[in-house]
């Protein structure tokens, strides 16, 4: 995907990444800053502030990485009642019920599951059963497997396509086994298949990770087969974005992780309608780990039930609750998140060398009020010739570079769910980069200097400095 001018309307489908050729993806509120650029102008100057050395022995601040430490002030003041104590003689079998599809499930993180989503009204959980697994990768790929080896026998692998930009990771994950049930398609906008009927399996996560949008399916609204259908929700909660409705698809995955920012305890749960599929899922976990920890459900579940008794104490029975809300678990880290969010926009304020997504204010049936989504991770677009992610590293910022997410490497992908302390680095030194023309620069001018002309080439120094950009 080229590095394409985009204007201040709202993207035609693909959130902060959308080329002007394509359909609508299903993606929703995610608007791009237009940089204006202009094939005319002079050479550029980047000059970042402080000087070289004092970068380089600055210390590395990853925001790569989806670590979850956000939400760790909250459960300092309020973690106490999560303890739990599990007895030596307590969790010794393999099964929790036998009768349950999910067999190895704990009583009490199903119950969990199923109450903290009727009190966020996030997703419909009556007539679905819950499998869990050891996060919800591990869960993707038990879809993978009860989809594909669902399917009349056919001659290739299932294709799985998911709208670019699309999680990094999907396609690692779908290539890693090697199977010969499923195939990574690649970006659902240019999925086209000749003869209109072959099966596929099309991932749709929303909010989208990484440019928060809100998305509908691609390519099965558009094949007369209708393809199959993988939920990502993870971050449809919140503390990220308005709770619009409560979804109701097939299959919809969902994790600790993201929900209440317990990364350490390896639990995520689907949410699956067909049983069948539920149990070829449950068949997946049993073949790969014989189930899941139980000590980990069992802290899972108390974790789940501590917030839903917040909620339900704070914001009523059904989760709506106005200024009552903002003081739930929710409502407190959507709090911490916005606060980020305005400081990033603060932070590239007046630069022209960085933009945003920018989101529409929605209606929320949890909190009972109009907000911007504030989602866990930040989608920088650089101005057009420039290698974000190359341009972070040179800064001692390790982020994301948009091409693992199937887009430009225009654009990179940074966390906004770290510590305090780390994010308020990032934006001190975000802060000290700006844009200058060339006949503008002042001889002596302290700071790391990346000159580019107006073929794209890019030095720093004596040595290159930017990728080449796609």
């Amino acid at each position: 995907m080229g590095g394409k001018k985009l204007d201040n309307t709202s993207s035609n489908g693909n959130g902060t990444n959308a080329d002007n050729n394509n359909s609508n993806n299903g993606a929703v509120g995610a608007n791009s800053n237009n940089f204006n650029s202009n094939p005319n102008t002079t050479t550029l100057k980047i000059t970042v502030k402080p000087p070289p050395a004092t970068i380089h022995q600055s210390p590395v601040i990853n925001l790569d990485r989806g670590d979850p430490s956000v939400f760790e002030p909250y459960w300092k003041k309020n973690g106490g009642k999560c303890t739990i104590t599990i007895s030596g003689h307590e969790s010794l079998s393999y099964f929790s019920d036998p009768h349950s599809v999910c067999w190895y499930m704990e009583p009490e993180l199903q119950d969990a599951i199923r109450r903290v989503h009727l009190i966020v009204g996030n997703a419909r959980t009556e007539g679905y059963h819950v499998v869990v697994g050891t996060g919800s990768t591990i869960l993707f790929q038990a879809a993978l497997y009860a989809l594909s080896s669902s399917s009349a026998v056919v001659a290739q692998p299932m294709k799985v396509v998911c709208a670019a930009p699309y999680y990094s990771q999907y396609k690692e994950q779908v290539e890693l086994l090697q199977s010969r049930l499923y195939e990574w398609g690649g970006d659902a906008n240019t999925y086209d298949d000749e003869d209109k009927t072959a099966p596929f399996i099309e991932v749709v996560t929303s909010p989208n990770n990484p440019d928060g949008s809100l998305r509908e399916a691609t390519v099965a609204n558009k094949t007369e087969n209708g393809g199959k259908l993988i939920h990502d929700l993870a971050y449809y909660w919140p503390n990220y974005t308005p709770i619009t409705r409560p979804e109701d698809h097939d299959i919809m995955l969902f994790t600790l992780t993201k929900c209440t920012g317990h990364a350490g305890s390896r639990i995520g749960w689907a949410l699956v309608k067909d049983v069948a599929v539920a149990q070829k899922m449950t068949s997946f976990m049993q073949i790969t780990t014989i189930g899941v920890s139980k000590d980990s459900q069992l802290r899972a579940a108390r974790i789940l039930q501590v917030v839903a008794d917040d909620c339900e104490s704070k914001a009523g029975a059904f989760g709506y609750g106005g200024d009552d809300a903002d003081r739930t678990f929710f409502g407190e880290c959507r709090k911490v998140m916005a606060g980020r969010w305005e400081k990033l926009r603060e932070a590239v304020k007046g630069n022209d060398v960085f933009g945003l997504p920018k989101y529409p204010k929605r209606y929320c049936n949890f909190s009972g009020r109009y907000f911007q989504p504030a989602p866990a991770f930040g989608w920088l677009e650089c101005k057009e010739g420039y290698d974000a992610s190359a341009l972070m590293k040179a800064n001692n910022v390790l982020t994301r570079g948009g091409d693992t997410f199937g887009a430009s490497n225009r654009y990179t992908r940074i966390s906004m769910i770290g510590r305090e302390e780390e994010f308020d680095r990032f934006l001190e030194r975000i802060s000290g980069i700006h844009c200058v023309n060339e006949d503008e620069d002042k001889e002596g001018e302290e700071g790391l200097v990346v000159i580019h002309d107006n073929n794209g080439n890019a030095r720093r120094g004596n040595g290159n400095f930017l990728h080449e950009v796609k």
